[in-house]
């Protein structure tokens, strides 16, 4: 057989180059256009160091055994890493209140705000003057069993100071502590009072036993209670124009930036925390979560804090490192508005109950009647879902969870109250409002 000529052969390397070449530049392309598919690893992703991982330690010794989750958690905790102990937290004097002997000392099982006292007292001081503390737990225990001392301690809170209702301890008393430990309780323990007469729970936002700075600053966190037909914060921030960044590019966010140095480059949007707690702007960090709070919105009639304007300005210099003024001062004229319509909508429901108590046609007691619980639910779900849902943004949660079903139970009150005093043979004296066509 006769050799192809050189030239020929030149040619066909040449096609075996271009060929092998074109593979590879698809291959290359391919892997490129895969990799702007996948989002960025979040910050979390990152190997963070054991600061116990060489610790001989007995209590971490022997919690490698018992515990071995809890060890690994706080191991990897900025905590471990400043070298607080597991003693510094837990372990007290023998006479200390709720101290249980454990291997030849005294511990707390649950480290009380007391015990985080030590290293963050202004979080603490902050936190004892927010709805969080003895205001969370009142609601649903009522203020009956609190000390002296505790009870001045409430009274000094803005919320302490504003108790419109005690509908709320009655459903608690109603449903029981065997339902109401896995329920109410679950929630409002924040600001339970402790054996040693601290206030308050914060693992109930920093979980342990890893107190991650990113955990504490994502909206899941404050999902855990923030959700359900009578505060669905949750829901309405997933709907808004906040929620949906946080959805579709917070992977990339800095979540674990220096607390009181966050920016629109760490957050372009912002999240529970960043408008209620972090450092933003000119605003500093708190723990007091109604420090940025103009309205009391979970009054059944809602007024303003006793600091509105200071409160507005704290959360104002948070909008407006993404908002102009004239957005932000248009926002709060009109959101204050709807508080106003919402409120006027509550008081014509109360209106409207009040010859049935002028009659003798209703009890005093509560929850004993259908239609109280249908006054309730117009204010206390439906009432308070449309004001949180106009300042949060969540325009689906504001009207068909909010408005309009304050609109249609107040069609079901007057048609009741109207057919129990003609049953009464009493005329009524609740007239429907006059509608425009």
């Amino acid at each position: 057989m006769s050799e192809p000529p050189p030239q020929s052969a030149v040619k066909s390397a040449r096609l075996l180059i271009i060929g092998l070449v074109a593979v590879i530049l698809v291959l290359g392309m391919a892997l490129i256009v895969l990799a702007i598919g996948q989002p960025a690893p979040a910050a979390s992703t990152a190997a963070r160091p054991d600061a116990l991982a060489n610790s001989d330690d007995a209590c971490v010794t022997c919690h490698r055994r018992t515990t071995p989750g809890i060890v690994e958690q706080y191991g990897h905790s900025t905590m471990a890493g400043a070298k607080v102990t597991c003693r510094n937290c837990h372990e007290v004097k023998a006479d200390y209140p709720g101290a249980v002997e454990h291997e030849g000392t005294y511990v707390l099982q649950q480290p009380t705000t007391a015990m985080c006292e030590k290293c963050h007292v202004q979080e603490v001081a902050e936190f004892m003057q927010s709805r969080h503390s003895l205001p969370a737990w009142v609601a649903f225990a009522g203020s009956k069993d609190l000390s002296p001392n505790l009870l001045a301690k409430y009274q000094a809170i803005p919320e302490g100071q504003f108790a419109p209702d005690k509908q709320r301890n009655a459903i608690a008393a109603m449903e029981g502590p065997d339902i109401t430990q896995f329920a109410c309780q679950s929630c409002h323990s924040i600001g339970r009072p402790n054996t040693d007469e601290s206030v308050g729970k914060c693992a109930a936002c920093h979980l342990r036993h890893e107190f991650s700075l990113e955990q504490a600053r994502k909206p899941e966190t404050c999902n855990n209670c923030h959700i359900g037909p009578d505060h669905p914060q949750w829901e309405i921030y997933q709907e808004s124009a906040h929620g949906i960044a946080y959805a579709t590019t917070g992977q990339n966010w800095n979540w674990n930036a220096a607390p009181g140095t966050l920016t629109v480059k760490d957050f372009p949007a912002p999240t529970c925390a960043t408008c209620h707690f972090s450092g933003f702007g000119a605003s500093g960090t708190t723990h007091d979560v109604g420090d940025r709070l103009t309205w009391y919105l979970f009054a059944s009639l809602s007024e303003r804090r006793p600091d509105w304007q200071g409160n507005m300005t704290h959360m104002q210099n948070v909008c407006r490192e993404c908002h102009n003024k004239q957005f932000v001062d248009d926002f709060y004229t009109s959101a204050d508005k709807l508080v106003d319509a919402v409120n006027a909508l509550v008081k014509q429901s109360n209106d409207i109950m009040q010859p049935l108590t002028d009659k003798g046609l209703i009890t005093n007691k509560q929850f004993d009647d259908p239609i109280k619980f249908t006054a309730y639910e117009l204010w206390h779900h439906y009432g308070r879902t449309a004001k949180f849902g106009s300042w949060m943004q969540g325009a689906d949660y504001t009207q068909w969870h909010g408005a309009y079903e304050v609109e249609k139970r107040l069609v079901e009150l007057r048609t009741e109250v109207d057919q129990r005093l003609k049953a009464a043979l009493m005329p009524s004296p609740v007239a429907a409002p006059t509608t425009v066509p």
